[in-house]
């Protein structure tokens, strides 16, 4: 029982690790614009939040349905690592 409490604090604090992650690659994504330092820091905090809590996987789809652009920028990969399923392609018409 104990083990199982502890193995849930350690995924939320990697999860909270990955969300820091996110927050600090956007300043310095903006003061290394040359150099790709953010874009790592972000998809390494992105994989860390959504493989380690379940709010952080329903925030993440939640922009990924408000904004359904941005999910064409992220690698199959990525998809498949966090979310566990393909690309949605948001681009073709639905049939009725």
């Amino acid at each position: 029982m104990a083990r199982r409490h502890v193995g849930g604090l350690f995924r939320q604090m990697l999860a909270v690790l990955g969300l820091m992650h996110i927050v600090v690659a956007i300043p310095v994504g903006m003061a290394t614009p040359f150099l790709p330092i953010g874009l790592p820091l972000a998809i390494i905090g992105v994989i860390l939040l959504g493989r380690n809590s379940v709010w952080g996987r329903r925030w993440m789809e939640g922009i990924l349905t408000r904004h359904p652009r941005v999910e064409r920028f992220a690698p199959s990969w990525l998809m498949r690592l966090v979310f566990g399923r393909e690309k949605r392609d948001h681009l073709q018409p639905q049939a009725d």
